[in-house]
């Protein structure tokens, strides 16, 4: 068997194996509706960090140090953009008064359909660049007017305007109020879902659009479809844990949108700009975490002085 497909199959499979294990502590958590604690989810997102960084090892190792550095650069990047998902995703649980303890059920299934829609789309653009590989400037105009918008409009604080909330609003057939931990239930009048179940698709939906500009951004560093999906992939794996680590703290990173704009038009620039003046992956990531560093250091500040 040709070792690239060795690679996919052993990829997945621990993929699916920790995600299993993930489930299996959920579930042993007070019935798998316990809240989890700010503790528990700064360990679960310090394993999630060892384990891509891990896997950078590995392809370091096998693969060699030009493919790792693709790696942890599309890692960085994915995982920072990420980092607006959940903030987001604060705002759709209070807007459908999510129980705490209900959300890690919402973000577990949630994250398995990011994958599946995320894997479809890296597949379809890694398709586009082989037969049109002009396409790539294309992604670049695309991520510097997505990165000039995120800038201009700064953080959405009503979700309620969202179409697509309000889409679902209008579903027929949904309960007034949560049965647990269950999606969809059996009532007199017949199987209806629940309000969980409208949080979950919220937050796909959500999720997908994200993908529309973070999934081209790795592009930007390599077109190699197992380094491209497999820094999604490992920055998805730990969104869950970093959400309960953040999601409490929403207010100290007040500013953190600006630092992934400029992320996103400096990927857009970096694009633009291969043929003229490529910039290598190592400068691409420092510039990266400079520009988080920033943007986290100045929403400390923010926090503290008021400015």
């Amino acid at each position: 068997m040709h070792t690239g497909i060795l690679f996919w199959i052993g990829f997945h499979a621990a993929v699916l194996l920790l995600l299993a294990l993930d489930l299996f502590a959920s579930r042993r958590r007070d019935g798998g509706e316990g809240e989890i604690s700010m503790r528990e989810a700064a360990v679960r997102s310090i394993i999630w960090v060892a384990l891509s960084l891990a896997f950078c090892g590995f392809i370091h190792a096998t693969m060699g140090a030009a493919k790792s550095v693709e790696f942890i650069t599309g890692y960085v990047i994915e995982y920072s953009l990420s980092a607006d998902n959940l903030f987001v995703f604060v705002l759709i649980f209070g807007y459908f008064h999510v129980p705490r303890r209900l959300q890690h059920r919402v973000l577990l299934w949630g994250i398995l359909g990011a994958l599946a829609m995320r894997g479809a789309m890296i597949g379809l653009g890694v398709e586009l660049v082989r037969r049109f590989d002009w396409i790539l400037y294309g992604f670049g105009v695309f991520l510097l007017i997505a990165g000039l918008r995120m800038m201009l409009q700064g953080e959405s604080s009503d979700p309620g305007r969202s179409v697509i909330i309000r889409a679902c609003r209008k579903i027929p057939r949904v309960t007034p109020d949560f049965h647990g931990s269950r999606f969809l239930v059996r009532t007199a009048a017949g199987w209806m879902l629940t309000p969980l179940a409208l949080a979950l698709v919220v937050v796909d939906v959500m999720d997908l659009i994200f993908a529309v500009d973070s999934v081209p951004a790795v592009f930007a560093v390599t077109t190699d479809p197992f380094i491209v999906y497999t820094s999604n992939v490992c920055a998805i794996l730990g969104l869950r844990s970093l959400y309960f680590l953040l999601a409490g703290a929403t207010r100290r990173f007040s500013k953190l949108h600006y630092g992934l704009a400029a992320v996103l038009m400096f990927v857009g620039a970096k694009m633009l700009l291969a043929k003229l003046y490529p910039i290598p992956n190592p400068i691409s990531l420092l510039v990266v975490g400079m520009l988080l560093a920033v943007s986290v250091a100045w929403s400390l500040l923010s926090a503290e002085t008021g400015l």
